[in-house]
């Protein structure tokens, strides 16, 4: 009996209504994060100036290493003010930024193969999209409340920690739900309508300041270019707004989308077990089923080879991606002089370029092949990226203005090309009864680029003294995410005409 998907219809296409629906995990799971890396950093980089013992620190190292400080004034940065010169600020911001992608190096894996093994009414997946959802958007609208009403680094961290750890048991999981519920040569496709719907999900996330701002303002009478408009007030309430949307996401999951009842498979293996020797004869026969695809799961050398290649070429991809998104609005605040709500507007040009690219994405990765798109979307990232770099490098302000929408814009569609191919990619190497766990190796590589990234960033920052020298580092790192992507001969899907072949002769 042929099996049935939630996102496929009867006829092989993908069914667009449902995939739609299980994309609303995603979405949930999004806005957080499109929320989460500027305004964090924001509150971070405030409360971080206002301690006294991150500027005494920064005063001892301009002290203890004076070259350094002539080398930040050499770069027009004042040595003499706190904050200035070489200060500690975006090294701490760069780490505290590196929580999130620690904790889900360290439980993304685990939890992604707990689910692959998890019996539920609600099958494998939604139980931990049900239960963390709501739990994360809690910790996620006290995160704001907590910094701005204690002024405590040390509080504020706790609920951050909190909230970065139950996000990271319930995002592997989330992603995973689509495979597991459509066929494998409609991933690609199927892929491009989640990446849309997270694509959409950030989009209200970075339009939420704006959205917030205008309703405040509009509430107390104040201008938002006022001097008496300090933009934190308005924190809380994009947050909150987030947590909200976050919450409906998880409900539609809950109520809408059919995912198998993942406890039939034990009942039946029960009922054949009746007695005690029927069960011993089971477990012999499992345990010999068990080695038998244990033995068939094992990747040949070179499906080991492409997989390596492409988990560090997922590596260097999200070690440049990963530095725009978190330090973009102190970027927009020191090059382009923008509020934290104004940066997420010109972001938001980036997440609705990803949404807009989502479904030409998965068309291209069908006919195009993935390995290919997704060396298309880094190019066009390096040269969208650069092109804003060489006119801001020769001072060509008649340029620099629209360029760096384009970049956004680009870069924000090259985003999509690379993004909705890889996961498919990697799932494919890995096969489909390990979904979950390959799902965990791709967050594994992902996440230890969001580890890494913020602290080299940080230190980056802290030697050459701008923001500017971003659009330096991420070129270098989309440059040898190439390089990797190269070596990579595997994962591609099977043609459809195989596919029909191999149903064919099965049907015979």
């Amino acid at each position: 009996m042929e099996k049935k998907y939630f996102c496929a219809k009867e006829n092989g296409a993908l069914h667009y209504p449902h995939t739609i629906l299980t994309g609303f995990g995603f979405l949930a799971s999004s806005i957080a994060w499109a929320i989460y890396d500027p305004y964090i950093t924001k509150l971070l980089n405030w409360l971080l100036n206002s301690s006294e013992t991150i500027s005494r620190w920064s005063a001892k190292l301009n002290d203890a290493f004076p070259k350094l400080a002539e080398f930040a004034a050499a770069n027009g940065n004042d040595v003499n003010v706190v904050g200035g010169g070489i200060t500690l600020v975006p090294l701490f911001i760069g780490i505290i930024m590196t929580f999130d992608n620690v904790f889900g190096v360290i439980f993304q894996p685990t939890f992604g193969k707990l689910s692959d093994n998890t019996h539920s009414r609600f099958g494998k997946r939604r139980p931990y999209v049900i239960y963390g959802a709501p739990i994360s958007a809690i910790l996620f609208a006290f995160i704001p409340i907590i910094a701005l009403n204690t002024s405590s680094l040390p509080l504020t961290m706790i609920f951050i920690i909190l909230f970065v750890f139950v996000m990271s048991l319930w995002r592997a999981p989330v992603v995973a739900l689509m495979p597991d519920l459509t066929p494998n040569e409609l991933r690609s496709e199927g892929n491009a309508i989640i990446n849309l719907m997270g694509g959409t999900g950030g989009a209200l996330g970075l339009v939420a300041g704006t959205i917030v701002t205008a309703v405040y303002c509009a509430v107390t009478g104040l201008d938002s270019k006022s001097e008496n408009f300090n933009e934190l007030n308005t924190f809380p309430y994009v947050f909150l707004l987030g947590a909200v949307i976050m919450i409906i996401g998880m409900l539609v999951v809950l109520f809408f989308v059919k995912e198998p009842d993942s406890r039939i498979q034990i009942k039946a293996e029960i009922n054949k077990a009746a007695d005690e020797n029927a069960i011993r004869k089971a477990e012999k026969e499992a345990a010999k089923a068990e080695k038998a695809a244990r033995k068939a799961e094992k990747l040949s050398g070179g499906e080991k080879k492409s997989l390596i290649f492409m988990l560090l070429g997922l590596f260097f991809l999200f070690c440049g991606t990963n530095a725009v998104s978190t330090f973009f609005a102190l970027f927009a605040e020191e090059i382009l002089n923008k509020t934290t709500a104004q940066a997420t507007v010109m972001t938001t040009a980036f997440a609705a370029a990803s949404a807009v690219a989502a479904i030409p994405a998965g068309w291209l990765g069908k006919k195009l092949g993935r390995k290919k798109t997704i060396l298309l979307g880094l190019v066009t990232f390096i040269v969208s990226f650069g092109a804003y770099l060489v006119a801001q490098i020769n001072n060509i302000t008649a340029l620099t203005g629209a360029l760096i929408w384009v970049a956004l814009i680009v870069g924000g569609a090259a985003n999509m090309f690379i993004t909705v191919n890889t996961l498919p990619l990697v799932l494919e190497i890995g096969g489909m009864d390990k979904v979950g766990t390959y799902t965990g190796y791709y967050y594994t590589a992902t996440f230890s680029a969001q580890i890494a990234t913020p602290i080299i960033y940080g230190i980056v920052r802290m030697f050459t003294g701008t923001y500017m020298s971003l659009f330096y580092y991420c070129p270098i790192a989309f440059a040898l995410s190439m390089l990797c992507i190269f070596a990579v001969k595997h994962g591609e899907a099977i043609p459809d005409e195989i596919i029909k072949k191999i149903k064919e002769e099965n049907e015979d």
